[in-house]
C-alpha cells in the first residue's frame, strides 16, 4: 500500500488486555464481564485494522497495563517519546472508537507533513481518541486530569501555551457507557485481530487473552 504522506510516521494502538472484569466494566451490568471483554477485544481488533488500513507507517499495539508510567499522560509520553526517536512523528490512538475512520488518520499524518506539530481528534465526552505530534513536551501531558470531561480542553490549553502549531480534528464518539451500544448496533466488527500489527518491543501483537475471548 502506498503511504498517505511523505512523512516518517508511526501509529500507536493503545489498549489493555481483553481480560474479563478488568475491561469495559461500566458495560458489565449490560454485558457481562465476558461480554464485555469480548467486545473491548473485537473493538481493539477494530482499531488495529482501522490504522493499518489508513498506510500512514508502521503500526505498533501497546498494552496500557504492562508500561511504564503513573497515569495515562505518562503512559503516552514514553511511548511517544520512543516512536519519536525511530520516526519523525508519531500518532496515539484509542481501541474503543469505532467512529475513526482510515481517512481521519490520513488527515492526521497530512497535517502533520504539512506543518503542524500536534494534531487532536476529541471525543463527545470530552476527552480524545487521537494525539499525533511531530515534538513532544514533558508538560503536555502534566497536570491533565484523566477521565474527566476536560481532558480535551486542557490538553488544548497546554498546547496553546506550550506553543504548538496544531489541529483539531472532527468530533468523534467512543464506546464507554451502556448508551453507546446502541449507535454501535449499525457496525461491524471483525472477531480476531489483525495479523502483522508489531508489539511495542517488537513481537507481534498478539494478548495472551485472545483465544479466551
Amino acid at each position: 500500500m502506498r503511504a498517505c504522506t511523505n512523512l516518517d510516521v508511526a501509529v500507536l494502538v493503545f489498549a489493555r488486555a481483553p481480560i474479563p472484569g478488568r475491561v469495559k466494566t461500566r458495560l458489565v451490568p449490560r454485558l457481562g464481564e465476558f461480554g464485555a471483554a469480548r467486545l473491548h477485544a473485537r473493538l481493539t481488533a477494530h482499531a488495529l485494522r482501522t490504522a493499518t488500513a489508513a498506510g500512514c507507517g508502521p503500526v505498533e499495539l501497546h498494552d496500557t497495563a504492562k508500561q511504564r508510567g503513573s497515569d495515562l499522560g505518562e503512559r503516552m509520553h514514553r511511548a511517544l517519546s520512543g516512536a519519536l526517536r525511530r520516526h519523525r512523528a508519531a500518532i496515539v490512538i484509542g481501541a474503543d472508537c469505532p467512529a475513526l475512520r482510515p481517512a481521519d488518520l490520513r488527515r492526521a499524518a497530512r497535517l502533520l507533513a504539512g506543518g503542524c506539530e500536534a494534531v487532536l481528534a476529541p471525543v463527545e465526552d470530552g476527552g480524545y481518541v487521537l494525539i499525533g505530534v511531530r515534538r513532544l513536551s514533558p508538560r503536555l501531558f502534566a497536570g491533565i486530569e484523566w477521565g474527566s470531561p476536560g481532558v480535551y480542553a486542557a490538553t488544548a490549553g497546554k498546547l496553546d501555551s506550550l506553543a504548538y502549531r496544531w489541529r483539531g480534528l472532527r468530533m468523534l464518539w467512543d464506546v464507554d457507557r451502556p448508551e453507546d451500544l446502541e449507535r454501535l448496533r449499525a457496525l461491524r466488527f471483525p472477531s480476531m485481530p489483525l495479523p502483522g500489527a508489531r508489539r511495542s518491543g517488537g513481537s507481534r501483537a498478539r494478548w495472551d487473552g485472545w483465544g479466551r475471548i
